[in-house]
């Protein structure tokens, strides 16, 4: 299966960034109150200049008008999330969870919604930022179900539907998630290295950050550049996981949350 190459947005480090966080894969819901609590604790104590989350900061959007349901986990996240973001900029990437997220959400939060992928330019370097799922070119029933709720169309019929039904409809895709996470065959196709490359080539850049897959690792890859994979978070789990990749002139570190509120 190939993939064509998407349009490369581009940002331009602010002039006073000397290091910037990457993160994603937190999958915020209501019933895991632990990763919201480390998120904030993070996002209040990082010395980074920007933060970058790439996709999947929820584990359920079901559209912008849950934030204005009194009482409601999304307008809990973002009120909370609005004061964090007034620390530094915050810029999210869509996941393959949260692909609903609109500018009703970064109105209410003040966190700048960035096209995927996206090229961050950061003293000198071109860092190549996106979700990672559009990559996983293996699981092709994936693409053609990302192909259709990618679609505005798509998305326009879903969100006409009422709050509670797509609540209803949510659960549901949660429920057949957490199914297939204790099926043998769970883990996500991982992404294909050749389309890995071409991305790489056309941003020209030398190295590409994701999430999506869970599998936190550096690849070099066959024709050069590097491939960097962030962790999930879930601080309930033995080991607990969480952690940032912090990008600065000195190329890329990995952090545990400890270290990155420290550092």
């Amino acid at each position: 299966m190939s993939l064509p190459l998407p349009p490369l947005a581009e940002l331009a480090a602010a002039p006073g960034w000397q290091q910037v966080d990457c993160l994603s894969d937190l999958h915020l819901q209501a019933d895991m109150p632990d990763t919201l609590a480390l998120l904030l604790r993070y996002l209040h104590s990082s010395q980074a200049d920007a933060v970058f989350i790439l996709g999947d900061l929820f584990e359920v959007w079901v559209g912008d008008d849950a934030i204005d349901e009194p009482g409601s986990f999304e307008a809990q996240c973002c009120t909370l999330l609005r004061q964090a973001a007034q620390l530094r900029p915050t810029y999210l990437l869509h996941g393959n969870r949260d692909f609903l997220i609109g500018p009703g959400f970064a109105a209410h939060t003040g966190i700048t919604l960035l096209a995927d992928p996206t090229v961050l330019q950061l003293a000198g370097q071109r860092w190549l930022l996106t979700h990672g799922d559009a990559l996983c070119l293996d699981d092709q029933p994936y693409q053609r179900f990302r192909a259709l709720v990618r679609d505005p169309a798509w998305q326009a019929q879903l969100l006409a539907r009422p709050l509670a039904e797509r609540r209803a409809t949510g659960r549901s895709a949660r429920s057949e998630s957490q199914a297939r996470k204790q099926a043998e065959d769970s883990l996500y196709a991982d992404v294909d290295m050749a389309a890995a490359q071409a991305w790489l080539q056309a941003a020209r850049a030398d190295a590409m950050v994701h999430g999506h897959t869970h599998l936190p690792a550096d690849h070099r890859l066959p024709g050069g550049g590097m491939r960097h994979v962030l962790t999930d978070w879930e601080p309930s789990a033995t080991p607990p996981r969480a952690g940032v990749l912090r990008l600065s002139a000195q190329g890329c570190q990995r952090l545990a949350l400890a270290s990155a509120m420290a550092a």
